[in-house]
């Protein structure tokens, strides 16, 4: 199981990111563990500046903007 967080503090594109990971997820049949982080003195520690910004496993795969359907399939 994959354990992904999506790092933001509530923005559009934050929530978005957050249901498309999801939705890709379980298109896939693949399960994971989604966590929401909102808390920036957290987010600043992944060293993420700009968001929304996505932790898959502890690794930091992903910074600013929306990711593609592609690229968080390639994740998981």
């Amino acid at each position: 199981m994959k354990n992904i967080k999506v790092l933001g503090t509530g923005c559009a594109n934050c929530k978005a990111t957050l249901k498309l990971i999801a939705d890709v997820a379980k298109a896939k049949g693949v399960e994971i563990q989604l966590e929401k982080v909102e808390d920036m003195a957290a987010i600043v520690g992944y060293g993420v500046l700009s968001t929304p910004g996505v932790v898959v496993d502890g690794k930091v795969v992903h910074a600013g903007g929306l990711p593609s359907r592609d690229k968080i399939s390639g994740w998981l």
